[in-house]
């Protein structure tokens, strides 16, 4: 006897057809499943730029589920509006007694979701939630003391004790396709009738929606081995490329774990040990709701007094430090709305600590530019290279430019396809093209100041700027 005559899926941030924890619930315990996304205004209306790569990968994935849904016999209900009041009023005009959603856990969304349940709920209809983008969420993995980890290193052991194959077995969604409803909805709103526009999204080749993340999993399966070693190098292809599909759920977190799980090498160990991370962020933030509103993890550090350069900002955000890696870095975030995740951690450490802007400012600038953008990795990331953060960097440990590009991109690889101006350079010089002698410059053409920037600081005497800065905080707290 199914529990439900009608439910409603309500599709957010699990773009996909398969191993779907809300969509599977929902089958399994109804005679009739509708199935919804929503183009959400309260998000779409603060959105900066109107070629948003994120709103067009949505869109595709979203494209894609529907004609999925269609071959299994049912459709996706695609609205555009506040999401809040589209839920209600489809709630009410179809006639379900459930809206089923997987969970989320940032807190604008918490926050959108009670008023959901509570309208509901005034309605006599049921919203139910479920674990689906994480492995471990809220107060699944909690220390002997029964307190949330703060701390990465005991989090990911407690994690991996319970850790199992079982644990992450996929939802068999596909037993039960003949629950969905028979309708035929219209075309999803296009981008131009939303506001926004195509953005370089077919230019850069990246491949799109689930059908998407599947072409990226298979080949990266077949790199994992050797993750540990080349997840570090810009210019070799170390990274699967995954992240934009595990934020918008066109891939599922469980089947990824369970393929690192099984595997017995250390690249699938490092690997797992990213998604781990990814889990700790998200449980972070669930439990200090706070620092999605710019609050430091160590409120000692709250209040840095940085002097915050606008144009040393500005420097920064376009790519024109003077820096060759941190340009090159700066410009392939401009270019494609992704950056490697070593020079993730070396320009945020090089804006806080070189240039001494607050963490804010970098942690904003990532969240209107990165394609894969996700609050809880996003300020976990930035407060790590803060140091203001939960198992952060030391704040005395400061990343220098220079050996990070000669250790990460020795040849220059990297820097040479997104600062072509340095061309050139050999190997050696390419890391710090303003210490190449004169003639030498002029054989290559390289006039800095006037076709390449000169550093816009001086590395070794603003470490010592932000050695104080930071010192004077802790001996005040």
């Amino acid at each position: 006897m199914s529990q439900f005559t009608r439910s409603l899926v309500w599709f957010r941030r699990d773009l996909r057809d398969y191993d779907h924890a809300a969509l599977y619930q929902a089958l399994s315990q109804s005679e009739q499943v509708y199935c919804v996304f929503v183009f959400d205004r309260a998000i779409l209306d603060q959105l900066k730029q109107r070629a948003d790569r994120r709103v067009e990968f949505i869109w595709h994935a979203v494209q894609e589920l529907k004609q999925a849904l269609q071959q299994h016999g049912g459709d996706l209900i695609v609205r555009y509006g506040d999401a809040k009041e589209e839920i209600v009023n489809l709630a009410k005009q179809l006639q379900v007694q459930a809206i089923l959603s997987n969970r989320d856990y940032e807190p604008t969304a918490i926050s959108r979701d009670q008023w959901v349940a509570d309208a509901l709920g005034s309605l006599g209809i049921a919203f139910e939630q479920f674990k689906d983008q994480v492995m471990f969420e809220q107060d699944e993995i909690l220390s002997l003391q029964g307190k949330p980890y703060s701390v990465f290193t005991p989090y990911k052991n407690a994690v991996l004790k319970q850790l199992s194959d079982q644990q992450l077995l996929p939802y068999p969604v596909d037993d039960h396709w003949h629950k969905l409803a028979k309708i035929t909805e219209p075309e999803i709103p296009s981008l131009e009738s939303m506001g926004f526009t195509q953005s370089n999204l077919s230019e850069l080749k990246m491949p799109l929606g689930m059908s998407g993340a599947q072409t990226l999993w298979q080949d990266f399966q077949h790199r994992m081995g050797l993750y540990a070693e080349q997840r570090n190098f810009p210019a070799v292809k170390g990274p699967s490329y995954l992240s934009v599909h595990l934020r918008f759920g066109t891939i599922s977190v469980r089947q990824l774990a369970r393929f690192a799980l099984q595997q017995h090498n250390q690249g699938a160990q490092t690997w797992l040990n990213e998604l781990i991370w990814r889990d700790f962020y998200f449980q972070i933030l669930y439990h200090r709701p706070d620092l999605g509103s710019g609050k430091s993890f160590k409120a000692e550090f709250d209040r840095l007094p940085f002097p915050n350069r606008e144009d040393w900002f500005q420097a920064w955000c376009q790519g024109n430090t003077g820096f060759p890696i941190i340009d090159a870095a700066m410009r392939q975030l401009n270019q494609t709305g992704y950056m490697h995740n070593r020079l993730r951690m070396v320009v945020a450490s090089f804006l806080v600590k070189d240039l001494l802007i607050d963490w804010r400012w970098g942690e904003r600038y990532f969240a209107e530019n990165l394609i894969d953008f996700d609050l809880s990795a996003n300020n976990g990331g930035w407060q790590w290279a803060a140091s203001t953060g939960c198992d952060a960097q030391p704040w005395f440990r400061i990343f220098n430019p220079i050996s990070q590009s000669e250790k990460f991109d020795a040849d220059g690889k990297f820097i040479r396809k997104y600062v072509p101006e340095l061309a050139n350079c050999n190997h050696k010089e390419i890391h710090a093209p303003w210490l190449i002698p004169p003639l030498r410059r002029q054989e290559i053409n390289l006039v800095i100041g006037k076709n390449y920037p000169a550093p816009v600081v001086e590395h070794s005497e603003q470490r010592a700027l932000a050695l104080a800065l930071y010192k004077n905080a802790t001996s005040v707290a």
